[in-house]
């Protein structure tokens, strides 16, 4: 079946220059020795915002600087044909961005930042399901001070196909779902889900079709985890196995570490989280492919929180460290989108692309910074997946990046993290609240 089209809206390789003549109002303190940051909106999209670095005047753009993707948007066929809309009331579509000096967020209420001057780049999304295309890339005046001088905002817009196999679950992952895949109207079933608890001797369930485990692997699970008993509350030895349709394992994720709630709270703690290891088939045995911790967060986010590992394949040995694919927080109430984009910062506080992956220079319209680390082959958008929040049906729907998709057995491995992603939210609930009965072992419901 064919994937989907999709969009993405790429603004990237921000700079300012102010004129060296300009002199600030005293109560403005000057954007060399300040901050700035822009936000960025493109009509009815959720707002972002990124930091915009500052360089001197004098300077062109310099090469050796590293950037990084400042926003994207992901535009879907609806997306477009709604953005392509014509209507009297609103005007040609453009993407608009507010340039600020100061510090982000408020202060007493009030916010910290002082507007510097507005930008609006026109764009034609005709076509871009099938070509890139680049709406700006240089220098822009934005402002003017007293004296009649305008800064220099530098940016790239520029828009890539971005098409993506899109997978939705017919039920919850604890119940056994089907997982179809979409195109458009169409709906045709894949896979299939079998959720399990493992046996508290840590080995794992076996499926019908994977060889059995040589002595020297049968443990192999011990080294990322323990299933161990442990005092106090604890969620542990959960499994879900993704089949093709001739019922062969193609995927699993299997929880490792027990979810434990901390000594004297209802809580699993970001300091001791419950871990998963997502699994995929090969030499008749299961193989780590990622590794993904999750613990509730404290404080007024009160979410769950998470961390995506991808575990390098060294050829059986475990002695690599894993490398971060995405890092971040899911609200507990609303839910949200788990997302492994390697170009954008914004899905979490220490992702590669708001860390240190490479970039270009922006005389180019470039790749703004994807990844590209030893092991990992992966770069751009990768994979999202919806998350409900807690008490909620969640079925969730998953949308892959059609470049990283070879087989059937990677498009599987995504649909198993994402049982995991959905799981941990129920996995990561207070204790002092009870699980439905598909997420209790038989001993726990006699309890």
């Amino acid at each position: 079946m064919d994937p989907c089209p999709f969009v993405r809206l790429l603004v990237g390789n921000l700079a300012l220059k102010i004129p060296v003549a300009s002199k600030p109002a005293r109560s403005l303190v000057h954007p060399s020795s300040s901050p700035c940051f822009c936000k960025i909106k493109l009509k009815n999209f959720p707002l972002q915002t990124a930091v915009v670095p500052f360089i001197p005047p004098e300077n062109q753009f310099p090469d050796g600087q590293v950037q990084t993707l400042a926003a994207s948007f992901h535009l879907s066929k609806a997306d477009l044909e709604k953005l392509a809309a014509k209507s009297i009331f609103a005007g040609k579509l453009c993407l608009k961005i507010a340039v600020y000096t100061g510090r982000r967020g408020t202060t007493c209420g009030v916010n910290s930042g002082r507007l510097l001057g507005r930008v609006s780049v026109p764009l034609d999304l005709t076509g871009t399901e099938t070509k890139s295309c680049v709406f700006h890339n240089g220098w822009i005046s934005v402002g003017k001070d007293t004296k009649g001088s305008s800064a220099q905002f530098h940016l790239n817009v520029k828009s890539e196909p971005d098409p993506r196999f899109v997978f939705q679950f017919d039920g919850e992952p604890e119940c056994n779902p089907q997982v179809f895949q979409i195109q458009g109207s169409i709906r045709q079933p894949v896979f299939t889900c079998k959720f399990s608890f493992r046996n508290t001797g840590g080995q794992n369930q076996r499926s019908r079709s994977l060889q059995s485990e040589t002595s020297s692997s049968r443990n192999w699970l011990s080294s990322f985890g323990s299933e161990t008993e442990r005092p106090g509350k604890e969620r542990k030895g959960w499994s879900i196995t993704v089949h093709d349709l001739s019922g062969s394992p193609v995927a699993a994720a299997s929880m490792v570490t027990p979810f434990v709630a901390s000594p004297g709270s209802d809580r699993v703690s970001r300091s001791n989280p419950g871990s998963w290891l997502i699994l995929r088939p090969g030499d008749g045995t299961w193989k780590p492919w990622g590794r993904l911790e999750a613990w509730r967060e404290r404080g007024s986010s009160d979410g769950l929180g998470y961390r995506l590992e991808l575990i390098p394949d060294t050829n059986g040995g475990m002695g690599a460290a894993g490398i971060v694919l995405s890092e971040s927080t899911l609200g507990s109430n609303k839910g949200g989108k788990f997302v492994i984009d390697l170009g954008n910062g914004s899905n979490g506080r220490a992702t590669p692309g708001s860390a240190t992956s490479p970039a270009c220079s922006p005389r180019s319209s470039g790749d703004f910074g994807y990844g590209l680390w030893p092991y990992c082959s992966y770069r751009g958008f990768v994979m999202s997946a919806t998350v409900e929040g807690e008490g909620k049906c969640s079925k969730p729907s998953v949308e892959i990046s059609v470049q990283h998709v070879n087989c059937t057995e990677d498009a599987a491995a995504f649909v198993a993290l994402a049982a995991a992603v959905d799981l941990s939210m129920d996995a990561c609930r207070l204790f002092s609240h009870k699980l439905r009965k598909e997420l209790c072992q038989h001993q726990d419901l006699l309890g």
